[in-house]
C-alpha cells in the first residue's frame, strides 16, 4: 500500500522476489523458480508490470528463474485501488548439504547479515504510525536485502548449522524456530549499527521491546557456526 501511494510498485516487486528466495536459503536449498500472483478489483496493467519488473530483477540476480503467475480480477472481493501480490519460490537440496538447525549447541557463534532497513514486515505497524502523512520513501521502503551471495560465501568458508532470515518476530522469534530444544540464542544488541529508519520508528513512539520484538533492527540474516570465520560479524551465541 505504501509502495503503491510513492509510486515505488518496482520495489515491492523485489521485495516478495527476496522475501521468498532468503526462505528458501534458510534449508541449504537453491532457489529454483518464482511464481507470481496478483489479484485486484480492477487490474492495473502498469502496476503489474511493475511489481513483476521489480521480482524479475532480484531473480536474475539470485540465478532463479521467474517462470509465470497468475492474475485475477475480483471486483467485490478487493477494495477499490488496492492490489493483492504473492509468490511462491521453489528450491533443491542435496539430502545431506540440509540445514535443519538440529545440530546447534550451546557456544555455538551468532552471526548477522546487515539489512538494508526494514524489509517485508512490521508495516501495518508503520501505516498506523504514518496514517494519511506524507512520508520518507526512500528511509522506510528500501528494497529487502537478497542473501543468496552472503550465504553462499558462509558456507564455502564455515560449516552452516542454522540459518534464520529474520521477518515477523524479529531476530530472537526467528532463530528459536529453528534451534533444537533446550538450546537459547543470547544477542549482544550493541554488535552492529542499526539503520537510521529504526531511529525513526522509535521517534514515533515504538520502545525498545516491541522493536525487538517486530522488526529485524538492522539484521535481515542470522547464522549459526561452531566457529566464527573471520571477519565475521558476531551478534551473540548459543546458551
Amino acid at each position: 500500500m505504501l509502495s503503491r501511494r510513492s509510486g515505488r510498485l518496482h520495489w515491492a516487486g523485489m521485495d516478495l522476489a527476496a522475501h521468498c528466495i532468503n526462505d528458501v536459503l534458510c534449508t541449504g536449498a537453491e532457489p529454483l523458480f518464482l511464481l507470481d500472483y496478483v489479484a485486484a478489483s480492477r487490474i492495473d496493467l502498469e502496476q503489474v508490470a511493475e511489481l513483476v519488473e521489480g521480482a524479475a530483477e532480484v531473480c536474475r540476480a539470485a540465478g532463479c528463474a521467474l517462470i509465470g503467475g497468475e492474475t485475477a480480477e475480483l471486483p467485490g472481493v478487493y477494495r477499490d485501488e488496492e492490489i493483492d501480490f504473492a509468490g511462491t519460490c521453489v528450491g533443491i537440496a542435496d539430502r545431506e548439504r540440509l540445514i535443519d538447525g538440529s545440530r546447534c549447541a550451546s557456544g555455538d557463534a551468532i552471526l548477522g547479515f546487515p539489512s538494508s532497513g526494514i524489509h517485508t514486515n512490521g508495516f501495518s505497524l508503520v501505516r498506523t504510525l504514518i496514517g494519511d502523512r506524507d512520508f520518507d520513501a526512500d528511509l522506510l521502503l528500501a528494497p529487502h536485502t537478497l542473501y543468496v551471495d552472503d550465504v553462499h560465501a558462509l558456507r564455502g568458508r564455515a560449516d552452516v548449522i542454522a540459518l534464520a532470515h529474520v521477518t515477523g518476530g524479529g531476530i530472537l522469534g526467528n532463530l528459536q524456530r529453528v534451534l533444537p530444544e533446550g538450546v537459547e540464542p543470547r544477542i549482544d544488541w550493541d554488535a552492529w549499527a542499526r539503520p537510521p529508519v529504526f531511529a525513526w520508528l522509535a521517534d514515533q513512539g515504538v520502545d525498545e521491546n516491541e522493536l525487538r520484538r517486530v522488526f529485524n533492527l538492522g539484521i535481515g540474516m542470522c547464522a549459526v557456526v561452531a566457529e566464527a570465520p573471520p571477519g565475521s560479524l558476531v551478534i551473540g551465541e548459543l546458551t
